[in-house]
């Protein structure tokens, strides 16, 4: 395993983090795909084996049972000062006015809502999930700084808005000394680039670790197109990622099946090849539900792709409708 910097900061991550949406109590939320407890933990603790110790959850995720579950399981197979645990805040957590979004009195509960459900008195990267448009950012930049300043978060960090958000939220913590995101956990795969024209030089610019959502873009690039599978016949969210951009996204998806067959690798190494290489990305967020989902991913830092294939692989890809704030 590889590991660098996340950002400006001297905090040292895996080049992969496991992504830990899959986990938590199906019947609770919106995904009756996700593994339980039990199925869970043999994925926690191989990703630890293969020397991964970024993990990324949220406190929307199945309800709170995914960071119940991911608490759990690093408690009892790693050193908590040698793991780095991030999770999210912004998505509805109970009914009624104050039950969602990023005021202040909606991060200060949710921080000590997910610590106890993560079993721990810190978080490494405490991430706002969206961007609340209800919400003054100043309230919200406050809010963050002092869960950092509290020692409830070691770093904060943001995920899919647009860049002109992200560029005022730094503007915002730089003119009031308060604490700076460090991190962009996007959208950005083969099927969507969009983040290359202003997110991702603003990063680069910035200094931001850069931790991709979806790499491989909801399994659409790790098999043929026609190809379904239980999460993909049950993901609405993901449906609306991809309903109008169908046919140019088949294209690309065809290239990775071309150069995966010729490299004689499976397709989830290539997807994750191209975004690794992808300037500056820190460690695209990667889902395991099967065991070589995990041997893939850790393959993949080590398959070096040429110009000329990365050019191939980019070459069908057509403009697609930004999904910056993803509303």
């Amino acid at each position: 395993m590889n590991y660098v910097k996340l950002g400006k900061t001297g905090l040292d991550v895996s080049r992969i983090c496991l992504g830990c949406m899959s986990y938590g109590v199906p019947e609770r939320g919106p995904h009756p795909w996700s593994l339980n407890e039990e199925d869970s933990r043999p994925f926690i603790k191989k990703a630890l084996e293969l020397g991964i110790n970024f993990f990324d959850t949220a406190n929307v995720y199945s309800d709170g049972t995914s960071e119940e579950i991911v608490g759990r399981a690093l408690g009892d197979y790693a050193n908590r000062d040698e793991i780095v645990i991030a999770t999210k805040v912004h998505g509805r957590m109970h009914p009624g006015a104050n039950g969602a979004g990023l005021s202040r009195k909606a991060i200060l509960s949710e921080i000590d809502n997910s610590l106890k459900r993560l079993g721990t008195d810190y978080v490494d990267l405490y991430q706002i999930h969206r961007w609340d448009a209800n919400t003054p950012i100043e309230e919200t930049m406050e809010a963050l700084h002092d869960v950092v300043k509290s020692g409830k978060a070691r770093y904060i960090g943001a995920s899919s808005m647009y860049a002109w958000q992200f560029q005022k939220s730094l503007f915002v913590s730089e003119r009031n000394g308060w604490t700076r995101f460090v991190s962009m956990q996007n959208y950005l795969n083969l099927l969507y680039r969009e983040e290359e024209r202003e997110m991702l030089p603003l990063c680069e610019a910035e200094g931001i670790g850069v931790i991709p959502w979806s790499p491989l873009a909801r399994g659409r690039l790790t098999r043929d197109w026609n190809e379904t599978s239980e999460r993909s016949q049950t993901d609405e969210f993901g449906k609306k990622l991809f309903s109008e951009t169908a046919d140019a996204d088949r294209k690309v998806a065809q290239r990775v099946a071309e150069l995966a067959e010729k490299r004689g690798v499976p397709r989830a190494q290539v997807a994750l090849a191209w975004v690794l290489q992808k300037s500056p990305v820190t460690a695209p967020i990667v889902g395991a539900t099967k065991s070589h989902h995990l041997d893939d991913a850790v393959a993949a830092l080590s398959l070096q792709l040429t110009a000329e294939e990365v050019s191939s692989l980019e070459e069908p890809y057509l403009p697609h409708p930004v999904l910056g704030g993803l509303n």
